[in-house]
């Protein structure tokens, strides 16, 4: 009974490691993306790009729409689901997580709860997603901010915790396109 549990563990902890550690660094969006395409199970649209370093927390639950870019180095914890619209941009070192702990429980259980990232967003260098957060269409996320909650569309929000400063123009209509040839 053990042996099939351990085996389990061992495919899966591998399959991590030479996503995280060894895919994530090959310099050929090519074939970072037939990886996470064909092995992961992720579901990752035209023209949209993942630079290196970016790492993951398991297989599937992750979807990135169209156009969009995640920028080296980003922690895209995909456990609890991770969906990501079209024409976003993530700057470097984001971290975006969807599982915790709940204090409040004696057992200090784990729970997930998705993240949802709209259309048209941008989300500054470093900043910090909370699980269960939704962005809003067209949201901008200050660099280092720290999103607790749900950001409304077309808000602009900064700091720690993450609150409102502006708003951005509604007639958004633009690609995200920042390819590189090593990236």
């Amino acid at each position: 009974m053990r042996a099939p549990f351990l085996l389990r563990r061992l495919w899966f902890d591998g399959l991590l490691f030479i996503c995280n550690r060894f895919m994530a660094s090959v310099p050929s969006h090519t074939a970072r993306l037939a990886f996470y395409r064909h092995v992961m199970r992720f579901e990752i649209g035209e023209r949209s790009c993942l630079f290196s370093g970016a790492r993951f927390d398991t297989q599937g639950n992750f979807r990135l729409g169209k156009n969009s870019t995640i920028n080296e180095g980003c922690r895209l914890d995909n456990r609890g689901g991770l969906t990501i619209g079209e024409n976003v941009s993530i700057s470097s070192e984001t971290c975006i997580l969807t599982a915790d702990h709940d204090p409040s429980d004696a057992t200090f259980a784990g729970r997930n709860r998705p993240v949802v990232i709209e259309d048209y967003v941008f989300i500054g260098t470093r900043a910090l997603i909370l699980p269960g957060v939704t962005i809003g269409r067209g949201a901008v996320v200050g660099a280092g901010a720290v999103v607790t909650r749900s950001v409304a569309p077309l808000t602009i929000v900064a700091g720690s915790p993450a609150k409102p400063i502006g708003e951005r123009d509604p007639n958004l209509n633009y690609k995200v396109d920042y390819r590189r040839l090593f990236a």
